[in-house]
């Protein structure tokens, strides 16, 4: 079998920095697409501007090294492109630039795959989607679990930007019969955020509402990308790229009755389940965490 070659646009980034090294473990080659190096043994990274539809046709095309020149011919597209570039949160650039930006370059990175034959694409989406994370004041969810059928409402551009790439990602696998995949990436935690961070998490609940009470390790993060590479056949998909539980000591049902007492339940929680729930990446995927907080949290 020869080995697949992935686009991976934000390789650089909090997320792509522990993503990135995951598909090299699995066999994968990876080239980079970024505004910053990425110092990793193995991925080259292309100083590409993804908001420039040219700059992303011509990195799509591009060797993955210098010995890419030894195969005598020039350059194909890739087997998959994932992309995870993008303004990653509020309050780093104007509202409207962060909008544009995000928009703009999710449009550039499917558009070129698609064009260039490319039929699996993998986007960032975002737990902002369900409009809470970057609400002005004290916003309630509409109900728990949050899952894939929940009506988005965010008034942030940052989430807003993220609903439009999921339509997006919508109209080009259905015009290209295509794979496109949109994972709604919840907080983020690298390994030395555990102990640093999560003890203050559990100690006042209230900081952790507007990431509905849930987290993605970085790595299991990378798994999941992985999964997706290697699911075909799903057209476009939106799954929820959250970790198995609830960050918190108590049972999740338990839990929201204290903390969220106004908010509706539509279907039993059990156990420890997160609020923003991974059941359809588990059961359509096949996802298995590896780093649950509380093998990383003392107490």
């Amino acid at each position: 079998m020869m080995t697949k070659r992935i686009v991976f646009t934000g390789g650089t980034g909090k997320a792509g920095r522990h993503a990135v090294p995951h598909l090299l473990a699995k066999g994968y080659q990876v080239l980079n697409l970024d505004l910053k190096p990425f110092d990793h043994p193995g991925v080259n990274t292309l100083i590409t501007d993804v908001t420039d539809s040219g700059q992303v046709f011509n990195a799509l095309t591009s060797h993955f090294g210098f010995d890419g020149f030894e195969a005598g011919q020039p350059a194909q597209a890739p087997d998959a492109v994932v992309h995870f570039a993008a303004v990653p949160r509020m309050l780093l650039n104007p509202d409207n630039k962060t909008y544009a930006d995000n928009v703009v370059s999710t449009y550039n990175v499917i558009e070129a795959a698609m064009k260039l034959g490319v039929r699996k694409v993998i986007i960032a989406s975002s737990e902002t989607t369900y409009g809470v994370c970057f609400a002005e004041g004290d916003r309630d969810y509409h109900s728990f679990p949050l899952e894939e059928d929940y009506d988005t409402d965010p008034m942030d551009s940052y989430g807003l930007s993220k609903v439009v790439n999921e339509k997006t990602a919508r109209a080009f696998a259905m015009r290209y019969g295509a794979d496109i995949y949109a994972l709604r990436i919840g907080n983020v935690i690298e390994p030395h955020e555990y102990a640093r961070d999560f003890p203050g998490y559990l100690a006042n609940p209230a900081v952790r509402k507007r990431n509905a009470w849930s987290y993605i390790d970085a790595r299991d993060l990378g798994e999941i990308v992985h999964l997706c590479i290697e699911k075909d056949g799903l057209g476009f998909q939106v799954f929820n790229a959250v970790n198995d539980t609830i960050t918190a000591h108590e049972p999740t049902a338990e839990f929201l009755a204290k903390h969220a007492p106004g908010t509706p339940v539509t279907r039993a929680l059990q156990g420890f389940e997160a609020p923003l729930s991974n059941r359809k990446i588990r059961e359509v995927l096949g996802f298995r965490e590896a780093h649950d907080w509380r093998d990383y949290v003392k107490g």
